[in-house]
């Protein structure tokens, strides 16, 4: 499953970075592309695994708002 995910408070490499990890970190997630320009976050997950809300609620324990 992809979902696309909008990210606010990211504006470096190391926030990009950051947003990645996060939900790289959520059991099911394969893959993790943030964008600095569009402000989101492209995911690959398992959704019998993982569910955007999770991802959402990674990234917002790392210290962004997501959407």
């Amino acid at each position: 499953m992809k979902t696309i995910i909008k990210v606010s408070g990211m504006s470096c490499g190391g926030c990009k970075l950051g947003v990645e990890k996060a939900a790289l970190r959520v059991p099911g997630v394969s893959s993790a592309v943030a964008s600095l320009e569009k402000a989101e976050l492209a995911v690959e997950y398992d959704e019998k695994k993982a569910a955007p809300e999770d991802i959402r609620a990674a990234v917002a324990e790392a210290g962004f708002r997501a959407e």
